[in-house]
């Protein structure tokens, strides 16, 4: 039986993790659960799988939650002292952090500090602060077993070998709802469109981020520390089947593929259960139903995110930190209708350049760079003539 805590339960990977876990009561306890603001979601979750630890990072709905949940035993907290709780939490073995953006960064830290096993799919936290994290998981001899199906694939594909093996790794993109679009198309698109993702169901932002290519380009920075890998050694290639998920190349010339259906129940069940391999009742990938699988270069001149993420890669220090930030502002904002889909990556370049380089950042310098990246990105949006 193992305790985990779920930091993001209501979202999109928090929900198929719980179907998981309701899925295999003898493998799996929840021993607490965390939320952004979905009170009433989470006390719904809180009720079924009673956990020890509820938290409410929203303290505004801290009072629903404390009176959706009286009469049981279980604890309620709010804001990020709460979440740092859970994720140190004495009963729990392993922490499935799926809080979108740098707000997983803190928790996580306080996981790694309490030695507990991180299923990550918050791949912010290392896209902000990865040689942080990494060295820290080091040194509390800590494993992060990652949750991104790209990601996990890569992990899947590195069982039994040696990292300094690899030669190359190849991330598959599906290529979003745009493939194939050129920039005049991407000029007009709305959020509506850029929602529909051909093959996967995700949440808003990650949704967005997909379709921009800005979701490939973190996992490029994502998978630099992860592996431990130079930038030459990552690639991306358009593979709109998503089956392959992803795939990774040793210096002998020969290559491992790890593929399957799309569905994030898979890694996440994965992540859980290793080192064991448990089984399962998802539905089965069938090569007859799908005689062809292309691949093709990934267009960074009309996406051009995923560029701007590998020189933000390339430059280091506080870089993917500042792209990071910036991304999760105007993605916001498309998402609201303030600024267009082309302008998003205007804007994160402007952040870019004008905003201050630190080439060795501490956490707190992270931490100040995350807001004073949000504050100016929120001002290029709302003067929408400075991105230009």
């Amino acid at each position: 039986m193992k305790n985990i805590a779920i930091l993001g339960s209501t979202g999109s990977i928090g929900t198929q993790a719980l179907e998981v876990i309701r899925e295999n009561p003898e493998l799996y306890k929840v021993s607490a659960l965390t939320a952004h603001s979905n009170a009433e979601l989470i006390v719904q979750q809180a009720l079924e799988f009673k956990p020890e630890l509820v938290v409410i990072c929203d303290e505004s709905k801290y009072a629903a939650v404390k009176s959706g949940l009286s009469g049981t035993s279980i604890q309620v907290l709010s804001g990020e002292a709460g979440l740092c709780e859970a994720a140190a939490l004495d009963s729990v073995s392993i922490v499935l952090t799926a809080i979108m953006g740098a707000v997983g960064l803190r928790p996580t830290i306080a996981a790694i500090e309490a030695k507990k096993t991180i299923a990550l799919a918050n791949k912010e936290t290392l896209v902000v602060a990865g040689e942080l994290i990494t060295h820290l998981a080091e040194e509390n001899g800590v494993k992060i077993i990652p949750v991104d199906s790209e990601h996990s694939a890569i992990y899947q594909c590195l069982v039994g070998e040696e990292l300094d093996t690899i030669e190359k790794i190849y991330i598959t993109a599906s290529g979003g709802p745009f493939r194939g679009k050129d920039r005049h198309f991407l000029g007009s698109v709305t959020k509506e469109q850029a929602l529909k993702h051909p093959n996967w169901v995700m949440g808003a932002k990650i949704t967005i981020d997909s379709a921009s290519l800005m979701n490939k380009g973190l996992e490029v920075i994502e998978a630099k520390w992860l592996f431990n890998l130079d930038i030459d050694q990552i690639d991306v290639i358009v593979h709109p089947q998503s089956i392959v998920h992803s795939i990774v190349q040793f210096n002998d010339g020969s290559m491992k593929a790890q593929m399957g259906l799309p569905d994030m129940k898979l890694p996440i069940h994965y992540a859980m259960a290793y080192p064991k391999r448990i089984s399962s009742q998802f539905p089965r990938f069938n090569f007859l139903d799908y005689p062809e699988l292309t691949f093709a270069k990934a267009d960074m001149d009309t996406f051009r995110n995923l560029g701007l993420a590998y020189s933000a890669l390339r430059s280091g220090g506080n870089m993917p930190c500042i792209i990071n930030a910036a991304n999760e502002v105007v993605v916001d904002a498309f998402l609201k209708d303030q600024i267009g889909f082309l302008a998003m990556s205007d804007v994160i370049e402007r952040c870019m350049t004008d905003l201050p380089f630190i080439a060795a950042p501490t956490l707190n310098n992270y931490l100040e760079t995350d807001q004073q990246t949000r504050i100016f990105a929120r001002e290029l949006v709302t003067n929408k003539h400075l991105a230009i």
